[in-house]
C-alpha cells in the first residue's frame, strides 16, 4: 500500500501558517504519514515587500487575531523591532530555498521552517537575509559548506521551479491560499479544512489519523 502523504502548502511570511505550526508538528507523531512541504512564494518576485507603516499596520492587525485564535506567541523584537525596520525586506524566496537546501542536506525541512518562524515571529530577525539563513542552518547542525552549496543550487533556479510547482498544486486541488493541507492516499487528493483546529493540535492529530486508510 502507498504511504499516505500530507501535502502542506505554506509560506514563511504567512501568519496563519505560523498559527498552524503546532498542527503541522503533530505529523511527527503519526506513524506511516509522510509530510511534504510546498513553499508558495507569497512574497516572492514582484510581491516582495519592504516593511512600511501601512504594511506594519496591516500585519499587526492580522497577527493580533492570529494570537487570539491560535495562542501562538509574538515577540516584542518582532512587533517593535522588525515591523519598525523600514530597511527590512520580506522576500519569501530565500527562506523557502533554505528549507529546500536543508532537505537536500538530508535534514528535516520542517525543522528549518520551525526555526525560521521562531526567528521571524519571536526574535524579529530578517529571515530573507542570507547570513541569517546560514546562521539558522548552523544552529540546526548542518555543515556550513554543504548548506552553502545547496543554497547556491536552489537560488540558481531550483527554488523558482519549486514555487511554481507549489502554485500549480494549489490551483489543481482548489486551495484558497495559505496554509493549505491536502491528504494524498490511494483514493486521490483530499483537501483538509484546518480552520476549526487552530489552537487545538491534539484534536487535529486525532482528526488527521481518522482520515488515514486502514
Amino acid at each position: 500500500m502507498t504511504t499516505p502523504v500530507l501535502h502542506y502548502i505554506f509560506d514563511p511570511f504567512c501568519g496563519w501558517c505560523y498559527a498552524a505550526a503546532p498542527l503541522v508538528a503533530t505529523t511527527r507523531s503519526i506513524e506511516g504519514l509522510q509530510l511534504v512541504l510546498h513553499g508558495g512564494g507569497l512574497m516572492s518576485g514582484s510581491a516582495r515587500r519592504k516593511v512600511a507603516p501601512a504594511l506594519r499596520s496591516q500585519i499587526m492587525g492580522y497577527d493580533r487575531r492570529i494570537a487570539e485564535v491560535s495562542g501562538q506567541p509574538f515577540g516584542d523584537a518582532y512587533f517593535n523591532g522588525l515591523l519598525c525596520n523600514e530597511d527590512a525586506v520580506m522576500d519569501s524566496t530565500p527562506p523557502i530555498a533554505a528549507i529546500l537546501a536543508t532537505e537536500d542536506c538530508g535534514r528535516s525541512g520542517l525543522d528549518m521552517l520551525t526555526a525560521l518562524q521562531q526567528a521571524h515571529y519571536i526574535e524579529g530577525k530578517v529571515v530573507s537575509n542570507l547570513d541569517c539563513l546560514h546562521s539558522l542552518a548552523s544552529t540546526l547542525g548542518i555543515d556550513a559548506k554543504e548548506f552553502s552549496e545547496k543554497m547556491e543550487r536552489q537560488l540558481g533556479g531550483a527554488v523558482d521551479d519549486h514555487i511554481q510547482t507549489s502554485r500549480q498544486l494549489m490551483q489543481r486541488i482548489g486551495g484558497n491560499g495559505f496554509p493549505t493541507m491536502v491528504l494524498e492516499t490511494e483514493k486521490g487528493f483530499q483537501r483538509l479544512d484546518i480552520g476549526n483546529y487552530f489552537g487545538h493540535p491534539e484534536q487535529w492529530r486525532v482528526f488527521l489519523q481518522s482520515q488515514l486508510p486502514g
